[in-house]
């Protein structure tokens, strides 16, 4: 293995520019998969610094399509950087990089949303929970297609422990859409407040970084990009299971222009509705009468542990779906009348 001076001193040798490579091997953005392509490397090394000193650190690049952001990382000092790309597209590009980078790229043609990161790096990399970030970063220019249900699905393996984060508080710096960059970030009683503000930052400290015009991408999306970057916190602002707090803060949102006891009353039959909410508001000690953006994480966590306690006293309280008993309400409705029908005849 080579030096810890000789990898801060790591420069790739000249190499075709992204935008060559692009014509080199024909390669188009493909719309249906959001494809977005960040060819000024003046931006890729902004992102890349922003991501903090990676000399010496193992990166996990997703996403990297024809390689600006990777060359970005190569040229940060790093020991190793693994990329996961599903479009056998970029693959030749990207071994071009790897060839120039002896031992340092590593690309592995695959679906983000179901590799296996855990055993990627070395063992030696793991971190206590409690003790400082790991020497591991994920970073990525996400198609914004995918980054909703990646960071979602990410945010949960924080509340596990495992996936990147098996190495510790694995840190992220991640690009989206600007509106969901604002969403992610919103603080209590914003109007872009949503879902995705309360799951990311009960569990981690995020930071919408710094914005990149959309006349920076080839094609040219219709938004704005936001950076943002993600450290998971030592202890999660709310300490229960992520699908029952994802569950609660779903109900709540999905009636966002209603007061916050409309959808909290979805979480509960239809027989019982109006006296558990109104228990669940009382013992959580949250006005009803507040708009979901309107709610901290505070009253969130008030809320979860309350609906908790609720399901413990009642076990089939979680698994109620207030869709399936209005579909089979529904369907009761019709045969009713269908009998009536019959009987008229």
């Amino acid at each position: 293995m080579a030096t810890s001076g000789t990898l801060r001193a790591f420069r790739l040798p000249p190499l075709p520019t992204v935008r060559e490579i692009i014509k080199l091997f024909k390669l188009q953005a493909v719309k249906q998969l959001s494809q977005n392509f960040l060819l000024d490397l003046r931006l890729t090394d902004k992102i890349v610094r922003k991501a903090g000193n990676l000399t010496n650190a193992y990166v996990y690049e997703v996403g990297p399509g024809p390689g600006g952001i990777t060359r970005s990382v190569l040229n940060a000092g790093v020991a190793e950087l693994l990329v996961v790309e599903k479009d056998s597209r970029f693959i030749p590009g990207l071994q071009m990089l790897s060839d120039a980078a002896p031992g340092k790229l590593r690309i592995v043609h695959g679906d983000v949303l179901t590799f296996k990161i855990e055993k990627a790096f070395p063992e030696s990399l793991k971190r206590q929970w409690e003790d400082d970030p790991p020497n591991v970063h994920i970073i990525g220019n996400l198609p914004f297609s995918v980054s909703t249900p990646l960071i979602i699905k990410w945010l949960e393996n924080v509340s596990q422990r495992d996936g990147p984060f098996a190495y510790g508080r694995t840190q992220m710096t991640l690009t989206f859409q600007k509106e969901v960059a604002e969403r992610l970030t919103a603080g209590t009683g914003s109007r872009q407040r949503s879902r995705l503000s309360v799951m990311a930052q009960y569990l981690c400290s995020v930071q919408h970084v710094f914005t990149i015009p959309g006349r920076a991408f080839v094609p040219k999306p219709e938004v704005d990009v936001g950076v943002v970057r993600f450290t998971p916190l030592t202890q999660p602002r709310i300490q229960q299971p992520f699908k029952l707090v994802e569950k609660v803060v779903q109900y709540v949102f999905q009636f966002r222009r209603k007061h916050c006891h409309r959808g909290l009353g979805m979480l509960f039959p239809e027989a019982q509705r109006l006296e558990c909410t109104g228990k669940l508001l009382q013992w959580a000690d949250v006005d009803p009468t507040l708009r979901p953006r309107q709610l901290s994480v505070s009253h969130f966590k008030s809320l979860c542990d309350v609906y908790r306690q609720m399901c413990n006293e009642d076990p089939n309280l979680f698994a109620y779906n207030f869709r399936e008993e209005a579909k089979k309400n529904k369907s009761k409705k019709q045969e009713t009348e269908d009998d009536r029908e019959s009987y008229r005849l």
